[in-house]
Protein backbone atom coordinates (compact mmCIF):
# COMPACT_ATOMS: atom_id res chain seq x y z
CA UNK A 1 0.00 0.00 0.00
CA UNK A 2 1.45 3.37 -1.06
CA UNK A 3 0.18 5.28 2.10
CA UNK A 4 2.57 3.53 4.27
CA UNK A 5 5.42 3.89 1.90
CA UNK A 6 5.01 7.56 1.43
CA UNK A 7 4.75 7.86 5.33
CA UNK A 8 7.42 6.19 6.07
CA UNK A 9 9.73 7.85 3.50
CA UNK A 10 8.12 11.41 5.05
CA UNK A 11 9.73 10.21 8.12
CA UNK A 12 12.91 9.50 6.85
CA UNK A 13 13.31 12.77 4.96
CA UNK A 14 11.97 15.19 8.14
CA UNK A 15 14.89 13.26 10.08
CA UNK A 16 17.15 13.89 7.93
CA UNK A 17 16.37 17.35 6.35
CA UNK A 18 14.99 18.84 9.29
CA UNK A 19 18.77 19.07 11.48
CA UNK A 20 20.27 21.05 8.19
CA UNK A 21 17.53 23.30 8.23
CA UNK A 22 17.28 24.12 11.74
CA UNK A 23 20.96 24.41 12.02
CA UNK A 24 21.33 27.47 9.24
CA UNK A 25 18.27 29.61 11.38
CA UNK A 26 19.91 32.90 12.49
CA UNK A 27 16.85 33.39 14.67
CA UNK A 28 17.37 30.03 17.18
CA UNK A 29 20.09 31.70 19.61
CA UNK A 30 17.87 34.78 19.86
CA UNK A 31 14.76 32.75 20.58
CA UNK A 32 15.43 29.87 22.79
CA UNK A 33 11.89 29.16 23.37
CA UNK A 34 10.33 28.88 20.14
CA UNK A 35 13.24 26.71 18.68
CA UNK A 36 12.75 24.16 21.56
CA UNK A 37 8.90 24.05 20.55
CA UNK A 38 9.87 23.81 17.11
CA UNK A 39 12.29 20.96 17.64
CA UNK A 40 9.53 18.80 19.46
CA UNK A 41 6.92 19.49 16.61
CA UNK A 42 9.92 18.48 14.10
CA UNK A 43 10.16 14.96 16.68
CA UNK A 44 6.67 14.64 16.92
CA UNK A 45 6.21 14.52 13.21
CA UNK A 46 9.01 11.59 12.74
CA UNK A 47 8.06 9.93 15.45
CA UNK A 48 3.88 9.88 13.93
CA UNK A 49 5.22 9.03 10.48
CA UNK A 50 6.40 6.12 11.50
CA UNK A 51 3.62 4.94 13.79
CA UNK A 52 1.60 5.86 11.03
CA UNK A 53 3.05 3.72 8.35
CA UNK A 54 2.86 0.93 10.94
CA UNK A 55 -0.72 1.16 11.52
CA UNK A 56 -0.82 1.11 7.55
CA UNK A 57 1.30 -2.17 7.06
CA UNK A 58 0.38 -4.11 9.87
CA UNK A 59 -3.61 -3.49 8.55
CA UNK A 60 -2.13 -4.72 4.86
CA UNK A 61 -0.48 -7.65 6.48
CA UNK A 62 -2.85 -9.13 8.97
CA UNK A 63 -6.66 -9.12 8.92
CA UNK A 64 -6.90 -8.81 12.28
CA UNK A 65 -5.28 -5.32 12.90
CA UNK A 66 -7.37 -4.37 9.68
CA UNK A 67 -10.31 -5.50 10.61
CA UNK A 68 -9.85 -3.10 14.00
CA UNK A 69 -8.13 0.12 12.37
CA UNK A 70 -10.90 -0.06 9.44
CA UNK A 71 -13.87 -1.38 11.36
CA UNK A 72 -15.82 2.08 11.97
CA UNK A 73 -14.97 3.16 7.88
CA UNK A 74 -17.19 2.49 4.51
CA UNK A 75 -16.48 0.47 2.07
CA UNK A 76 -15.51 3.09 -0.22
CA UNK A 77 -12.72 4.48 2.47
CA UNK A 78 -11.34 0.50 2.56
CA UNK A 79 -11.42 0.01 -1.28
CA UNK A 80 -9.37 3.47 -1.64
CA UNK A 81 -6.49 2.48 0.64
CA UNK A 82 -6.00 -0.51 -1.40
CA UNK A 83 -5.48 -2.96 1.51
CA UNK A 84 -5.74 -6.53 -0.75
CA UNK A 85 -2.51 -5.55 -2.31
CA UNK A 86 -0.41 -6.67 0.17
CA UNK A 87 3.45 -7.60 -0.38
CA UNK A 88 6.18 -9.16 1.95
CA UNK A 89 7.35 -6.30 2.85
CA UNK A 90 4.19 -4.86 4.58
CA UNK A 91 5.08 -7.43 7.98
CA UNK A 92 8.43 -6.38 7.68
CA UNK A 93 8.05 -3.18 8.01
CA UNK A 94 5.34 -3.41 10.68
CA UNK A 95 7.09 -5.67 12.66
CA UNK A 96 10.41 -3.35 12.46
CA UNK A 97 8.82 -0.37 12.76
CA UNK A 98 6.99 -1.28 15.86
CA UNK A 99 10.26 -3.24 17.48
CA UNK A 100 11.35 0.39 16.97
CA UNK A 101 8.37 2.00 19.23
CA UNK A 102 8.87 -0.70 21.52
CA UNK A 103 13.07 -0.24 22.02
CA UNK A 104 12.15 3.63 22.35
CA UNK A 105 9.88 3.20 24.91
CA UNK A 106 12.89 1.16 26.65
CA UNK A 107 15.41 3.68 25.74
CA UNK A 108 12.91 6.35 27.56
CA UNK A 109 12.22 3.80 30.84
CA UNK A 110 15.67 3.25 31.19
CA UNK A 111 16.53 7.25 30.58
CA UNK A 112 14.26 7.46 33.66
CA UNK A 113 15.35 4.78 35.81
CA UNK A 114 19.03 6.47 35.37
CA UNK A 115 17.80 9.71 36.32
CA UNK A 116 16.07 8.95 39.88
CA UNK A 117 18.74 6.59 40.70
CA UNK A 118 20.82 9.70 39.99
CA UNK A 119 18.63 11.92 41.94
CA UNK A 120 18.17 9.44 44.87
CA UNK A 121 21.95 9.29 44.59
CA UNK A 122 22.62 13.11 45.01
CA UNK A 123 19.83 13.39 47.86
CA UNK A 124 21.84 10.55 49.67
CA UNK A 125 25.01 13.00 49.33
CA UNK A 126 22.87 15.76 50.39
CA UNK A 127 21.95 14.44 53.57
CA UNK A 128 25.51 13.01 54.35
CA UNK A 129 26.80 16.96 53.79
CA UNK A 130 24.04 18.51 55.27
CA UNK A 131 22.43 16.02 57.85
CA UNK A 132 19.13 16.60 59.63
CA UNK A 133 18.60 18.21 62.65
CA UNK A 134 16.40 16.57 65.54
CA UNK A 135 12.83 16.91 64.26
CA UNK A 136 13.60 18.09 60.94
CA UNK A 137 12.33 15.98 58.20
CA UNK A 138 13.81 15.17 54.83
CA UNK A 139 12.71 17.60 51.77
CA UNK A 140 11.13 20.43 54.32
CA UNK A 141 13.46 23.06 53.04
CA UNK A 142 13.20 24.39 49.81
CA UNK A 143 16.80 25.95 49.81
CA UNK A 144 19.94 24.04 51.29
CA UNK A 145 23.64 26.12 51.49
CA UNK A 146 26.08 23.23 51.85
CA UNK A 147 29.86 23.75 52.97
CA UNK A 148 32.20 23.67 49.98
CA UNK A 149 35.28 25.80 48.26
CA UNK A 150 33.70 25.03 45.08
CA UNK A 151 30.78 27.75 43.88
CA UNK A 152 28.03 25.85 42.15
CA UNK A 153 24.02 25.67 42.31
CA UNK A 154 21.87 23.08 40.91
CA UNK A 155 18.19 22.23 41.29
CA UNK A 156 17.46 18.89 42.74
CA UNK A 157 14.14 17.98 41.12
CA UNK A 158 11.83 15.61 42.84
CA UNK A 159 8.18 15.59 44.80
CA UNK A 160 9.91 17.59 47.33
CA UNK A 161 12.36 19.41 44.82
CA UNK A 162 15.13 21.95 46.93
CA UNK A 163 17.55 24.15 45.37
CA UNK A 164 21.11 23.44 46.56
CA UNK A 165 24.05 26.35 46.72
CA UNK A 166 27.62 26.13 48.52
CA UNK A 167 29.20 28.81 50.33
CA UNK A 168 31.68 29.25 47.60
CA UNK A 169 28.90 30.36 45.43
CA UNK A 170 27.43 32.67 48.05
CA UNK A 171 30.78 34.39 48.46
CA UNK A 172 31.11 35.03 44.79
CA UNK A 173 27.75 36.13 43.58
CA UNK A 174 27.25 39.24 44.65
CA UNK A 175 24.11 41.47 44.94
CA UNK A 176 21.75 40.74 42.58
CA UNK A 177 23.58 37.75 41.43
CA UNK A 178 22.14 35.62 43.55
CA UNK A 179 18.72 36.31 42.69
CA UNK A 180 19.44 35.86 38.93
CA UNK A 181 21.11 32.31 39.58
CA UNK A 182 17.89 31.17 41.43
CA UNK A 183 15.64 32.52 38.73
CA UNK A 184 17.73 30.58 36.13
CA UNK A 185 17.21 27.14 38.02
CA UNK A 186 13.80 27.89 38.70
CA UNK A 187 13.44 28.74 34.76
CA UNK A 188 14.27 25.13 34.46
CA UNK A 189 11.99 23.63 36.68
CA UNK A 190 9.03 25.71 35.77
CA UNK A 191 9.66 24.53 32.10
CA UNK A 192 9.81 21.00 33.38
CA UNK A 193 13.25 20.67 31.11
CA UNK A 194 14.54 17.63 32.59
CA UNK A 195 11.48 15.55 30.76
CA UNK A 196 13.15 17.59 27.63
CA UNK A 197 16.62 16.13 28.26
CA UNK A 198 15.27 12.71 29.17
CA UNK A 199 13.30 11.96 26.06
CA UNK A 200 15.87 13.45 23.49
CA UNK A 201 18.74 11.22 25.64
CA UNK A 202 16.50 8.12 25.25
CA UNK A 203 15.61 8.78 21.09
CA UNK A 204 20.02 9.79 20.88
CA UNK A 205 20.88 6.35 23.04
CA UNK A 206 18.08 4.10 21.17
CA UNK A 207 18.84 5.40 17.36
CA UNK A 208 22.19 7.18 17.48
CA UNK A 209 22.30 6.72 13.79
CA UNK A 210 19.32 8.97 13.23
CA UNK A 211 20.57 12.97 12.24
CA UNK A 212 17.53 14.54 14.25
CA UNK A 213 17.64 12.27 17.20
CA UNK A 214 21.25 12.98 17.66
CA UNK A 215 20.56 16.76 17.04
CA UNK A 216 17.39 17.15 19.32
CA UNK A 217 19.38 16.13 22.28
CA UNK A 218 22.47 18.45 21.78
CA UNK A 219 19.70 20.77 20.73
CA UNK A 220 17.85 20.43 24.10
CA UNK A 221 20.67 20.24 26.57
CA UNK A 222 22.07 24.07 24.50
CA UNK A 223 18.56 25.64 24.07
CA UNK A 224 17.12 24.79 27.79
CA UNK A 225 19.82 26.91 28.81
CA UNK A 226 19.84 29.46 26.65
CA UNK A 227 16.08 29.68 27.81
CA UNK A 228 16.87 29.52 31.40
CA UNK A 229 18.89 32.64 31.02
CA UNK A 230 16.83 34.55 29.12
CA UNK A 231 14.46 33.83 32.29
CA UNK A 232 16.88 35.41 34.42
CA UNK A 233 17.82 38.01 32.07
CA UNK A 234 14.22 39.13 32.03
CA UNK A 235 13.68 39.61 35.65
CA UNK A 236 17.32 40.59 36.57
CA UNK A 237 19.07 42.11 33.54
CA UNK A 238 21.42 40.16 31.00
CA UNK A 239 24.81 41.78 32.94
CA UNK A 240 23.75 40.30 35.90
CA UNK A 241 23.23 36.69 34.92
CA UNK A 242 26.45 37.18 32.73
CA UNK A 243 28.50 37.94 35.41
CA UNK A 244 26.87 35.51 37.78
CA UNK A 245 28.12 32.84 35.10
CA UNK A 246 31.54 33.75 34.57
CA UNK A 247 31.80 33.83 38.78
CA UNK A 248 30.73 30.25 38.83
CA UNK A 249 32.82 28.98 36.10
CA UNK A 250 35.75 31.23 36.26
CA UNK A 251 37.86 28.67 38.19
CA UNK A 252 37.16 25.50 35.86
CA UNK A 253 38.77 26.56 32.86
CA UNK A 254 35.82 27.03 30.48
CA UNK A 255 36.71 30.52 29.35
CA UNK A 256 40.15 28.89 28.43
CA UNK A 257 41.35 28.78 24.57
CA UNK A 258 40.70 24.71 24.87
CA UNK A 259 37.56 22.96 24.09
CA UNK A 260 36.14 21.80 27.45
CA UNK A 261 33.43 19.92 29.16
CA UNK A 262 31.68 23.70 29.47
CA UNK A 263 32.90 25.05 26.02
CA UNK A 264 29.45 26.77 25.62
CA UNK A 265 29.28 28.81 28.74
CA UNK A 266 31.73 31.34 26.70
CA UNK A 267 29.33 31.51 23.55
CA UNK A 268 26.47 31.58 26.28
CA UNK A 269 27.91 34.90 28.20
CA UNK A 270 28.70 36.66 24.96
CA UNK A 271 25.06 35.91 23.66
CA UNK A 272 24.00 37.88 27.37
CA UNK A 273 26.56 40.89 26.74
CA UNK A 274 25.88 41.21 22.88
CA UNK A 275 22.16 41.44 23.56
CA UNK A 276 20.76 40.93 20.34
CA UNK A 277 17.45 42.14 19.55
CA UNK A 278 14.81 39.36 19.89
CA UNK A 279 12.39 38.78 16.60
CA UNK A 280 8.59 40.57 16.83
CA UNK A 281 6.25 39.33 18.06
CA UNK A 282 4.70 38.77 14.81
CA UNK A 283 7.10 36.73 13.43
CA UNK A 284 7.29 34.54 16.83
CA UNK A 285 3.59 33.85 15.99
CA UNK A 286 4.10 33.10 12.99
CA UNK A 287 7.00 30.13 13.82
CA UNK A 288 5.19 28.79 16.38
CA UNK A 289 2.25 28.35 14.36
CA UNK A 290 4.00 27.19 11.36
CA UNK A 291 5.80 24.53 13.94
CA UNK A 292 2.49 23.14 15.17
CA UNK A 293 1.31 22.36 11.35
CA UNK A 294 4.70 19.93 10.88
CA UNK A 295 2.97 17.23 12.99
CA UNK A 296 -0.30 17.58 10.95
CA UNK A 297 1.42 16.29 7.59
CA UNK A 298 1.44 12.93 8.11
CA UNK A 299 -1.73 12.95 9.46
CA UNK A 300 -2.98 14.60 6.37
CA UNK A 301 -1.05 12.25 3.93
CA UNK A 302 -2.81 9.16 6.02
CA UNK A 303 -5.87 10.15 5.04
CA UNK A 304 -5.97 11.43 2.01
CA UNK A 305 -7.57 8.07 0.57
CA UNK A 306 -10.28 8.55 2.82
CA UNK A 307 -10.72 12.01 2.01
CA UNK A 308 -10.69 11.47 -1.84
CA UNK A 309 -13.09 8.37 -1.75
CA UNK A 310 -15.45 10.37 0.70
CA UNK A 311 -15.10 13.57 -1.58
Amino acid sequence: MWVSLVLFLLGLLTALMAPRLLSRADWVEREPVVALWVWQCVVAAVLLSFALSMTFSASVAWQAVRGQVFAPAPNTVIEAYELGTSGPWSAVLAVALAAGGVWSGAMLGREIGRARARRRQRRCDLLVRAPLMPGEEPGGERLVVLEGERADVWWLAGPTPQLVITTAALRRLKGRQLDAVLAHEQGHARARHDWLRHCSAALAAGFPGVPVFTAFREEMHRLVELAADDVASRRFGRLTIALALVGLNEDRGVFGPGPGPGADLPRRVNRLLTAAPRLTAGRRLRLTAAAALVPVVPVLVAFVPALRALG
